[in-house]
């Protein structure tokens, strides 16, 4: 093993781990302010190639009526190659935006960081 911290096993589909469910209270909160009209765990299932999906953590309508497919992860050390290419393709093929979250150590003021592919 290279040392590397990996979730010991994935949930059912259409369940959220920690750092998804913190991440939804966020869209939430951005839903109440009015900035999110609509979102969707594991609302967005692309196909990029014969037999190669991604299942996007969080489908997001912005207010702006900007659609966005949002992918949680505990930390940048966690995002695996396989993870980022499949986004990188996922971007290139398809019109929306992707973005990935982190979220930030309390030490250093919490929230989230997100970033675009």
């Amino acid at each position: 093993m290279n040392g590397r911290m990996l979730a010991l096993g994935r949930l059912k589909a259409g369940e959220m781990n920690k750092t998804e469910a913190a991440y939804a209270e966020r869209l939430r909160a951005l839903q109440a302010a009015g900035e999110v009209l609509w979102y969707r765990f594991e609302g967005v299932k692309l196909r990029l190639a014969n037999n190669t999906f991604l299942t996007v953590d969080f489908a997001v309508l912005r207010s702006d009526g900007q659609f966005e497919l949002h992918d949680c992860k505990g930390s940048k050390a966690i995002y695996t190659d396989d993870a980022k290419v499949k986004m990188k393709v996922a971007a290139e093929m398809y019109p929306f935006v992707f973005r990935i979250a982190y979220p930030r150590k309390k030490r250093d003021g919490g929230g989230w960081l997100v970033e675009d592919v």
